[in-house]
């Protein structure tokens, strides 16, 4: 039985997106969990799933024109269904049909192509699976996906391998010419706006002009943490980093204070009874943050797995509208950048955002003796609102102790 595919609501507050790309022809069939388009966000560019095994009957909008959230896009039929009369199925799911003229402008400057009919793939199985924005690179590379081989998750088609491909017969030869023509000026150049960062600009401005800011700042010794994560990534078959450790010492912070693990509604403060905790991510486009669900309960090794997934993703073009829904608090890492600290805006309405800064060698005293220690200094924004300044010391205190007695993180 034919149906409708609607604009999802991806994200809250979000009521418009652009359709970036269909992942698959009209008459393509597909299986539960396939991508069948790829649509940009204020926040990313996130793939629409199906929900069952079927086909693409018919695409309702062009790729790079502004949907609004609910709008159908296409009609998607049972496996093995076939329509005659298209315009007559529209009108029974009560769809108009575009005349000549009506068609909804294209809003993006750069449009991919549509994929190739999965049909037509057939030394590989039927079907190529492909980061949009793999897929992009490797057309304006004049690469074929049939002939690369996926790193991702499940196989998929990552910007890396087709980085790979265009490197591995790349020639030696001069080095290029910066094909950008001069400016009449020569004194700058003005790029524009994206609609991610538009929107990122937008939601910063607007918590910081909103939302009651107030800052705690721990200074931590970390000797004992990285002694743990060297003997576990000596023992253990995933390496696992810092920033993985200290996500699962945020949520055994968030465990020993509930309180702290909630949202600022206009109505209430919401408490969950789950620990799920964003993490920031930067792209191309701009900053990410996908969610990474029920980390209370998550071993260090798989959190190290979803973290790398989630950052995957996120730079590949394949976040979904569920990676970025949620999370009470998120944590920002610019320590490899070798920052040694920063505030960071919080992420509405989640009620904190952690900032991590760099690994520092500092004197400490210890026993009434100077000594050499390994530190990291952090800085909790914490949303007023939400969460009173003795809730949030405590809070801070909590995750102090279990990073510097790291043997907690593995209870």
């Amino acid at each position: 039985m034919a149906e409708l595919l609607r604009v999802p609501e991806v994200a809250a507050d979000t009521t418009e997106v652009v359709l970036s790309t269909w992942l698959l022809a009209e008459g393509a069939a597909f299986a539960a969990g396939d991508p069948l388009v790829s649509i940009e966000t204020d926040k990313a560019e996130v793939e629409v799933s199906a929900d069952a095994a079927g086909v693409l009957l018919k695409t309702l909008c062009e790729p790079g024109v502004e949907v609004s959230v609910g709008e159908p896009v296409a009609v998607l039929g049972a496996d093995g269904e076939r329509v005659g009369d298209v315009d007559a199925l529209l009108a029974e799911l009560g769809v108009a049909v575009a005349q000549p003229g009506e068609a909804k402008p294209v809003v993006r400057r750069e449009v991919p192509e549509p994929a190739a009919p999965v049909e037509s793939l057939e030394d590989r199985g039927g079907r190529i699976f492909a980061s949009p924005l793999a897929r992009r690179q490797a057309q304006d590379a004049g690469l074929d996906l049939a002939e690369l081989t996926g790193t991702g998750p499940g196989g998929r088609i990552v910007r890396r391998d087709v980085e790979a491909a265009i490197a591995a017969r790349r020639e030696p030869g001069p080095a290029p010419q910066d094909p950008r023509p001069a400016t009449t000026s020569g004194a700058y150049e003005d790029i524009p706006h994206s609609r991610m960062r538009k929107a990122i600009a937008t939601r910063l401005t607007e918590s910081k002009q909103t939302t009651p800011h107030f800052y705690l700042r721990a200074r931590l010794q970390v000797e004992a943490l990285l002694a743990l994560r060297e003997q576990v990534n000596s023992t253990g078959p995933v390496r696992v980093s810092v920033t993985d450790l200290l996500i699962k010492a945020v949520a055994k912070a968030h465990v020993a204070v509930p309180e702290m693990n909630a949202v600022w509604l206009p109505e209430a403060v919401r408490r969950f009874h789950h620990v799920d905790i964003s993490v920031a991510v930067a792209t191309d486009g701009g900053l990410v943050t996908p969610v990474l669900r029920g980390v209370e309960d998550l071993s260090i090794s798989a959190i190290s797995g979803q973290v790398r997934e989630c950052a995957d993703k996120a730079r590949n073009g394949g976040l979904r509208p569920e990676d970025l829904r949620g999370g009470s608090i998120t944590i920002s890492n610019l320590g490899m950048f070798g920052v040694a600290e920063f505030d960071a805006i919080i992420n509405p309405p989640q009620a904190a955002i952690l900032a991590i800064g760099a690994i520092q060698d500092e004197p400490v005293v210890r026993g009434g003796s100077v000594v050499p220690a390994k530190v990291i200094d952090v800085v909790l924004s914490v949303d007023h609102r939400a969460a009173d300044g003795a809730l949030a010391a405590k809070w801070l205190d909590a995750f102090t102790r279990t990073v510097e007695n790291p043997l907690q993180i593995l209870i």
